[in-house]
């Protein structure tokens, strides 16, 4: 056998690819499932303590800016690691699927909350003045002119952001998650054979490549004109 006719049959070999094809796909249906719920609950946390830190009442906004500070300087793993092997210990148990969940939810709420934050006081302080001054209240001035400007000056980053937090969906291997690299690492210690790791590969680009070209689009959209 020469060596492309090798390459092939150990990374793209046609038997493997079917035996272990229903496993990949059922980690890429986890992997999906995951990845989604992280960001629609870490998205609307990080909204949720960004406008708690704009009341400006210090009893909410330290409590926030710990949590923040806290939640990016720890590795995700080691967060994934403390719900699933150290809660229990304490009468908290988890799924590994919650546990990632939460885990990765709770690093992507810190982030949003940053970005979110950046954007609403990187807005004149004179457009919360102005929209009071018309008979709006505080949330009212928050939710209709304030809010909407800060989304969008925080797209770009919130977009990155979340593929990279929805990519840790990974990590979950640590802690037998059945998501789609981890069915693949068994697959292939089983087959003697790294061909069901170059499908999980694939499997990244045909979820993440769409992912970054729709990110991409929603920058242009939500881009300043000037």
């Amino acid at each position: 056998m020469n060596g492309p006719a090798k390459f092939f049959d150990t990374f793209f070999n046609a038997g493997v690819a079917a035996k272990y094809l229903p496993d990949i796909l059922a980690g890429m249906g986890v992997t999906i499932a995951l990845g989604l719920a992280v960001a629609v609950t870490g998205l609307i946390a990080g909204l949720g303590l960004a406008v708690l830190r704009a009341t400006g009442r210090a009893w909410l906004a330290l409590p926030i800016i710990a949590f923040v500070d806290i939640l990016r300087a720890l590795p995700p793993l080691v967060i994934i690691i403390i719900f699933f092997f150290a809660f229990p210990m304490i009468g908290i148990e988890m799924s590994a699927f919650t546990a990632t969940w939460l885990a990765l939810s709770l690093v992507l709420a810190a982030y949003a909350e940053e970005s979110l934050w950046g954007g609403i006081v990187s807005l004149p302080r004179g457009q919360t003045e102005a929209a009071r001054s018309t008979g709006l209240t505080w949330w009212q001035a928050m939710t209709a002119v304030i809010l909407p400007q800060a989304i969008r000056i925080s797209v770009p980053p919130l977009t990155n952001r979340v593929i990279a937090v929805a990519k840790n969906v990974a990590l979950g291997s640590v802690v037998a998650l059945s998501e789609v690299l981890n069915l693949a690492q068994s697959a292939t210690s089983a087959a003697g054979n790294p061909t069901p790791l170059t499908m999980a590969a694939a499997g990244y680009l045909v979820l993440f490549i769409p992912a970054m070209l729709g990110a991409r689009r929603l920058e242009r959209r939500f881009q300043w004109r000037t």
